[in-house]
């Protein structure tokens, strides 16, 4: 059987670069290579496409030094017209072709690729992809729209109050007491970056100012969120090769016993505090009430693919934090290991992904 021709794509704009090098470094370790063949294609954090060596060490995730994709002067041109699929690259040698493309693997975090932008440009060229579409990418990075298209839903979420700079600046007065409304302790938050980056816990009201810069260093758009008593709970979504097929996992729990939040460090750096477990300790029905209302929350934004719902179970039920639309995927992130315990292997996950992918361009 031919090989199919996949092109990893990693890296990126955004402050989530380290984070994708280290997603690719896991897939370009696991991935299938007697049934695949794979190109990758790094993003430097100035935007520019470059051929990148099929190493997965490059990419190890080192707390000491993150890894991150370099200019090597090397520059992929994706198709012409959606015409072709040819794929090709100008190097010291000149110019020569990569091959016609069966699926483009989109492992980016954050803006300028888990937003929809690098999956418009792939929808311009008529590649097929893994994970997300352009509307189901732009909403889920956005937090405020989210937790609007949620709340239409009938879904709950935690109360929250969006600001901008503009909009501080000309009624500050008006914003303090919207946000004040929601009592302590807040989480500030960008509206459109992941993995904890720029967020903040306040406890007292004189912090606030500082959180917001925080904040806004990320974003022109800032959410102030009621932080939420409950337990921290995740599950994986994955979109059938079928339309309207759609499964959810069984749940994994983050306890965080030593730090404010699940923060970045904790994340991905290992530091101390956080302690993920999977399966959860939860009641039958509980599990059932989850997955239904993961399902929904993936319909809702119209999701294809993949995602990771977070939600946090309180006394009156479950409360959606997020729908992460292109989790964590290194193979100790809480999705794969959600799948690995529902009976889906690192490996099967990613030819599960692929196929979906496949499956959906065909369609």
């Amino acid at each position: 059987m031919d090989k199919l021709r996949v092109v990893l794509l990693f890296g990126g704009r955004s402050s989530e670069h380290s984070i994708s090098c280290a997603t690719a470094g896991g897939v370009l370790r696991a991935i299938d290579r007697d049934r695949y063949e794979v190109i990758p294609v790094g993003i430097t954090r100035d935007g520019a496409f470059v051929l990148e060596a099929d190493d997965p060490e490059r990419f190890a995730l080192d707390p000491a030094h993150l890894p991150e994709v370099v200019d090597n002067g090397t520059r992929v041109r994706w198709p012409e017209s959606a015409s072709s699929r040819e794929l090709r690259v100008t190097d010291a040698a000149g110019d020569r072709s990569l091959g016609d493309v069966d699926v483009v693997f989109p492992i980016l975090h954050g803006r300028f690729g888990e937003d929809g932008t690098v999956q418009g440009l792939l929808e311009l060229v008529g590649l097929p992809y893994v994970g997300n579409g352009v509307l189901a990418s732009a909403i889920g990075m956005d937090k405020h729209v989210t937790k609007t298209v949620l709340e239409g839903a009938g879904i709950e979420v935690a109360p929250w109050v969006t600001l901008t700079r503009a909009g501080l600046a000309a009624d500050p007065e008006l914003w303090d007491r919207r946000t004040r409304s929601l009592g302590l302790p807040v989480f500030v938050k960008p509206a459109r970056a992941g993995s904890s980056v720029g967020v903040t816990k306040v406890s007292e009201w004189s912090d606030l100012d500082a959180a917001l810069e925080v904040a806004f260093a990320e974003d022109r758009t800032v959410l102030v969120e009621s932080a939420v008593v409950g337990r921290e709970i995740e599950c994986g979504v994955l979109e059938g090769r079928s339309a309207g097929d759609v499964r959810v996992s069984i749940a994994g729990e983050v306890v965080v016993t030593g730090r404010d939040f699940y923060d970045f460090d904790a994340k991905y750096l290992d530091a101390p505090g956080v302690e993920l477990i999977c399966p959860a300790d939860l009641g039958e029905g509980e599990l059932f009430e989850l997955q239904r209302i993961a399902r929904r929350a993936f319909e809702a934004i119209g999701g294809e693919g993949l995602a990771r719902v977070d939600v946090f179970l309180t006394g009156e039920g479950f409360v959606v934090n997020e729908v992460n639309t292109m989790p964590g995927f290194t193979p100790i992130s809480m999705f794969p290991t959600c799948w690995l315990n529902s009976g889906l292997s690192y490996p099967e996950l990613i030819d599960e992904l692929i196929a979906v992918g496949v499956a959906r361009g065909s369609r």
